[in-house]
């Protein structure tokens, strides 16, 4: 019968042969997830979530909204007037658009005006944070794309409210203009943003690729 390895070391002491058992290795080292797969897919979702961006502001800017003026009798509808609207016109418009007009615009705001500000802001927050590693920066850059998704969601709610309302408030037709003009200034601000992020990552990893450097 073959002894165990603590016979024979109890028999024979240090001279004793044992064999060694290797155990297998736990993790494939074909599967680490490496800093740079991290980024490499992290940028993938970028490219992808600003291909989808362009493509809803084409089509909800550019494209639909533009067809509804067909119902409109020529008119811009309030969410292209980039330096925003008065009472005088919301009153010729809303005089324009019959009943299904209007809810076409309303279903505009519940479709693709509503994706384009959370799809674009959801895109421009991984570009920011992923390029941009000091915290009070990054935050400060989160602001504008975050802004302009709540004010754009909210400027739709109001201009349905202000064209669907039996009497024209003047109030509210101050509010949706200065929500509407609020959109597209945080809409190209947050566009400056997402350019001074990437400039910012590109600027460090430069740095970090520079021999000698040492990162903190």
């Amino acid at each position: 019968m073959a002894k165990t390895p603590a016979q024979r070391i109890k028999k024979h002491g240090a001279n004793a042969a044992v064999p060694q058992h290797h155990l297998p290795p736990v993790i494939n080292p074909t599967t680490s997830r490496t800093p740079q797969k991290a980024q490499s897919n992290s940028n993938l979702i970028v490219i992808a979530g600003v291909v989808a961006s362009l493509f809803l502001f084409w089509y909800l800017h550019l494209l639909t909204l533009n067809q509804l003026t067909q119902l409109s009798g020529g008119q811009a509808m309030p969410d292209s007037l980039v330096g925003g609207f008065d009472p005088g016109f919301v009153e010729q418009l809303r005089a324009a658009m019959d009943a299904d007009a209007r809810g076409q615009l309303n279903y505009v705001h519940k479709t693709a005006g509503m994706l384009f500000p959370l799809i674009f802001g959801f895109t421009w927050l991984l570009l920011i944070g992923t390029n941009v590693a000091r915290k009070s920066l990054r935050w400060a850059l989160w602001s504008l794309p975050l802004l302009f998704a709540a004010v754009r969601l909210w400027g739709n709610t109001v201009i349905d409210e202000m064209m669907s309302a039996d009497t024209l408030d003047g109030g509210q037709v101050a509010l949706a203009s200065g929500l509407t003009v609020a959109g597209w200034v945080l809409l190209a601000l947050s566009v400056v943003a997402g350019v001074a992020a990437v400039l910012v990552g590109r600027k460090a990893a430069a740095a970090s690729a520079t021999p000698g450097h040492v990162q903190s």
